[in-house]
């Protein structure tokens, strides 16, 4: 029997949502294993949506730069909320995301060995890193190309979106990559959902279901789960979300009534994917003072 530690009955009642002693029961009863338990807590209908890849868990800033035709996105990450608030260190993320635009590079290596000034990307960054005191990392990038509408939006620096289309229009497209940060749909259309996410939901909604409800007839529990996997599919898919401009309509709708389709989406928040260690508050402010 595996060990069940506190940290992993936390990890798992913050991507279930389910209390504590419900996320132990469940990972008692499935030795440990957090991906088991969480779908079991799923199939029991007492979790509705993992929430792990909700988190951010590191600090720094996204910039954005673009031109007529094209657009990118670039993560630099340090490692306090104090450093990505330092000017310098905004500055810095402003210039890679423009020497990003300006070098057409398409990889973080490339963009690391660009000129900025006198330097490169990255020897500017361990410059700062020994001025501040704070590792500073140029981590990711995203760009479109598009002869069409391009729309850029950043919200605070914490999440960057680009979005192309053909057709439409710049304010359509903007429109549109706001609607992306706020909602971060999973897939942009049905036809981008795996087949193993729709078989999982189809067994976690019939695994839902009462003893009397799956005594119906074959193909009426196949249209009742099919409805369900359909009203997923809306919330996963970009297209088929409520358009959070006009909650009238969908996205579809909103592209359709522009003769617009979607050709590109690149978003990109910050610290996605990142393990963050937590220091208290305390020896943080110490950290920065250099009494750490």
């Amino acid at each position: 029997m595996a060990e069940i530690t506190a940290s992993l009955v936390k990890d798992l009642r913050e991507r279930s949502g389910v209390g504590m002693m419900e996320c132990k029961k469940a990972l008692v009863e499935n030795n440990g294993d957090i991906e088991a338990a969480m779908e079991a807590l799923r199939k029991s209908g007492a979790a509705k949506a993992d929430k792990k890849a909700d988190r951010v868990a590191a600090e720094g800033l996204i910039a954005v730069a673009s031109n007529a035709d094209k657009a990118v996105l670039v993560e630099v990450n340090s490692e306090t909320d104090f450093s990505s608030r330092n000017e310098q260190f905004i500055q810095f993320t402003k210039d890679v995301a423009k020497v990003a635009l300006e070098t057409g590079a398409k990889d973080i290596d490339t963009l690391k060995a660009a000129k900025l000034g006198d330097s490169t990307v990255e020897d500017t960054a361990k410059s700062l890193t020994l001025t501040i005191g704070e590792k500073f990392e140029v981590r990711r990038m995203a760009q479109v190309e598009n002869a069409g509408p391009i729309g850029a939006y950043s919200h605070s620096g914490r999440i960057g979106v680009l979005v192309a289309l053909k057709g439409g229009s710049e304010e359509l497209a903007k429109g549109i990559a706001m609607h992306v940060a706020a909602m971060n749909p999973k897939f942009i259309k049905a036809e981008d959902v795996p087949a193993d996410f729709l078989e999982k939901e189809k067994e976690i909604e019939l695994s839902k279901m009462s003893d009397k409800e799956k005594q119906k007839p074959a193909e009426i529990l196949e249209k009742i789960v099919s409805g369900k996997v359909n009203k997923i599919l809306a919330d996963v898919t970009l297209v088929g979300q409520p358009y959070v401009l006009d909650g009238d309509v969908t996205v579809a709708e909103a592209l359709k009534k522009a003769g617009a389709e979607i050709v590109s989406v690149q978003r990109l928040a910050v610290g996605e994917g990142i393990e963050k260690v937590v220091d208290d508050f305390a020896a943080e402010v110490m950290k920065q003072a250099g009494l750490a």
